[in-house]
């Protein structure tokens, strides 16, 4: 949460110019045709109820003089609905406020945290989840549980480079999978436009936010020119995928490293983004000349472990939420700002769920213990993806890198690195399958030998189960595939 930038997209009672009918058309037309209208319109409806909740727990966010929240405008959005914090820390914001608010509950509730620890394994007992099993200070540990929730984040660091955190390493999806739940639409893998070009860098890139386009500023490559003008009516503000693949075409053409963000028509820079500021700095650039350097940068995964609109899994007990979760709410392509949004409302839900589930008996099982697993070198499996499942992928590299993953040796999981690296390997083998499967371009997923939208697909998903991909048809398909499975 700490790490987002832009803001939270919600419609605010009152608002003449918003309303949900508008959000949910916006998320519609960025998620490709994939975006299922039922889950989608309850957890936009249910926005403004989670955010007052936030701001009732301290939570505050940059108002105006009139004191109404300041909003701005982020890609895919026809109006301004994003309301952010301190500028561009949004994330930051949101996390200070539910830190203080479980410090004030750990005083009142036996609620324990257990910092640097890794879940190794969801327990099951029947079929139903029955604990974690986790490594904590170098000791293997158990909890049990009726009610499991998973909110583990993405899995940016299947890439050379991305946006995300150190700790995305796709781990929530593989103990998901071990457990038995469904996983579905991994092939869409969202690339934000303006990561910042730092030649060379691996790992954790800084985020220059799209609240930056949404104040005024413009992509331009070396020599001046637009990087959007006749792609999109929509220009720098397209949904996402668009722009980054303009951005990457440019940058094909060219042959030059990066692109630029143009900033020098926001007045204050600075103080209007200062952790972008600041992230900028510590690279060791600077904003003199009012031009940043960007390229796409691995930042989303809008699929997901499948759960229903209250975060319910295939697995009776096992919830999901936030980036580790399908939904149906980001379809193709996440529309910019949902998703502290998502995490928000379904944050909530899940709970409701937990505490309706807390009588539920409690069954001790012996632990699991995750002996061996495959697992690819990080940096290797990194360079693969980043080849060959990036923003342009086709049959050849596809079969190569799956040809890859499946030669990759057995480890001992004896460290947090290897139960990364093998989470990593096992979540690259979906996202891998369903790329070969989905043989058309549509929202994240770009294959340069399929370049067209194929329609009579639209409808098509590709989920894994048991070790293999599953295809299913209609808007429910997957929904389906879940109740079946459970």
């Amino acid at each position: 949460t700490f790490y987002a930038q832009g803001g939270i997209a919600v419609v605010e009672p009152g608002n003449d110019e918003d309303s949900v009918d508008r959000h949910l058309a916006d998320t519609l037309g960025a998620g490709a045709g994939l975006t299922d209208p039922a889950t989608t319109r309850p957890i936009l409806a249910d926005g403004w109820r989670a955010v007052s909740g936030l701001i009732g727990w301290g939570a505050e966010f940059d108002r105006g003089a009139d004191g109404g929240l300041l909003r701005t405008r982020e890609g895919g959005h026809t109006v301004r609905r994003i309301i952010h914090a301190g500028g561009d820390a949004t994330g930051a914001q949101m996390q200070r406020a539910l830190g203080r608010r479980l410090t004030e509950a750990s005083r009142r509730l036996p609620i324990r945290c257990l910092d640097d620890s890794i879940a190794t394994a969801i327990l099951r007992a029947d079929g139903r989840t029955a604990g974690v099993a986790f490594r904590t200070r170098g000791r293997d540990r158990v909890v049990y549980a009726p009610t499991v929730l998973l909110a583990t984040g993405g899995s940016g660091h299947l890439y050379a480079a991305t946006t995300n955190p150190a700790g995305t390493t796709a781990d929530g999806i593989a103990l998901a999978l071990r457990a038995g739940a469904v996983v579905a639409d991994l092939e869409f893998i969202q690339f934000h436009p303006t990561m910042l070009f730092v030649d060379g860098a691996r790992g954790r890139r800084t985020l220059i936010s799209e609240a930056v386009r949404g104040e005024g500023g413009r992509l331009v490559d070396a020599d001046g020119r637009s990087v959007t003008d006749g792609v999109h009516p929509m220009g720098d503000l397209a949904p996402r995928d668009v722009v980054a693949n303009a951005v990457e075409a440019r940058l094909a053409a060219t042959g030059e490293k990066s692109v630029y963000l143009d900033i020098r028509s926001i007045p204050d820079f600075a103080t209007r983004f200062p952790t972008v500021t600041a992230g900028v700095t510590a690279a060791g650039l600077d904003l003199d000349d009012g031009l940043i350097p960007v390229v796409p940068g691995a930042h989303y995964l809008c699929g997901g472990v499948v759960t229903d609109v209250d975060g319910r899994t295939a697995v009776p007990g096992l919830l999901a939420a936030g980036e580790v979760a399908r939904t149906g709410l980001h379809g193709g392509n996440r529309l910019a700002s949902n998703s502290l949004l998502e995490g928000l409302v379904m944050g909530s839900r899940t709970a409701a769920v937990a505490v309706d589930r807390r009588d539920t008996p409690v069954v001790e099982v012996a632990p699991s213990v995750l002996g061996e697993a495959p697992a690819m070198a990080r940096e290797d499996l990194q360079d693969n993806m980043s080849r060959s499942v990036a923003l342009r992928r086709e049959a050849v590299g596809l079969a190569d890198v799956a040809d890859r993953l499946r030669g990759a040796p057995a480890r001992p999981m004896e460290t947090v690195a290897d139960v990364e690296d093998a989470a990593l390997t096992l979540a690259a083998r979906v996202v891998v399958a369903a790329a070969q499967a989905r043989t058309e371009s549509r929202g994240c997923h770009a294959r340069t030998d399929f370049p067209d939208t194929d329609r009579v697909a639209q409808s098509r998903r590709f989920g894994w189960l048991d070790g293999a991909t599953v295809e299913c048809d209609g808007p429910e398909a997957i929904a389906d595939l879940a109740a079946l499975v459970h």
